[in-house]
């Protein structure tokens, strides 16, 4: 192991894959990928990983069966109001990215009550981007600053960046996006400028702790460059 990323962002890809090769219900893989987010919710705080950002619930998503829609939202209140005692003894501080009133009221209450409860833990920040769109987001942040009145020569990117659902944090530094698919869908797309990019053909179910590592390990041979030469990162 070698550096670890300030800031891991993971598009949690391939619960309904994972579910039909053994021939169970979709609803099954979710089950399943809870679980995975809970072991690697915990490693990343024991390796100390600071902001951890998982693609739990898309504005897209709402299209998917309804039966579906419910059971991934019984999913999340179970494992938030079962998981509140543990982020609070790991310092771990819960925080939303997206519409968080445009959520059942159910979840609204569980989500609010734990992000509350762990306002003050400041070893690792786990945000959950629920009912979120990537261009959603921005166009929000836009909103906001013509709303405010922002003149157009003080529309910097920091200025533009504070109103993001991410403020306050730094952009990631590694998206991980599991199930062989090879595209963003929706996520992050402003902060994501720099980030390094890992794929895995694993399924989310079965992407154990082992496989997180396996991907931070992937940074050590790569060059964040961030516009400059490799020379000039040299000398800096």
């Amino acid at each position: 192991m070698h550096t670890i990323p300030t800031h891991i962002a993971i598009i949690m890809d391939g619960n309904g894959r994972w579910a039909k090769q053994r021939g169970l219900k979709r609803t099954d893989g979710h089950k399943a990928g809870t679980e995975a987010a809970r072991a690697v919710v915990t490693r990343c705080r024991e390796l100390g990983v600071r902001h951890l950002t998982l693609y739990t619930f898309s504005k897209e998503n709402w299209a998917r069966p309804k039966e579906e829609v419910k059971t991934l939202f019984e999913l999340l209140t179970t494992f938030l109001t079962r998981e509140e005692k543990s982020l609070k003894e790991q310092g771990i501080r819960l925080r939303v990215l997206g519409d968080i009133d445009g959520m059942p009221l159910a979840v609204r209450q569980v989500l609010k009550h734990v992000m509350r409860q762990t306002k003050a833990c400041t070893d690792m920040t786990l945000n959950l981007a629920l009912n979120y769109s990537g261009r959603d987001e921005i166009l929000r942040a836009a909103r906001n600053l013509a709303a405010k009145g922002t003149a157009p020569e003080a529309i910097t990117e920091e200025a533009f960046a504070a109103e993001l659902w991410t403020a306050g944090q730094p952009d990631p530094d590694l998206i991980i996006r599991t199930s062989g698919e090879l595209r963003l869908s929706n996520y992050l797309l402003f902060q994501c400028a720099y980030s390094e990019f890992y794929f895995t053909d694993v399924y989310w179910p079965d992407f154990s702790p082992e496989e997180l590592e396996k991907a931070i390990d992937s940074l050590s041979a790569r060059e964040r460059r961030f516009g400059r030469t490799g020379d000039q990162m040299a000398e800096s």
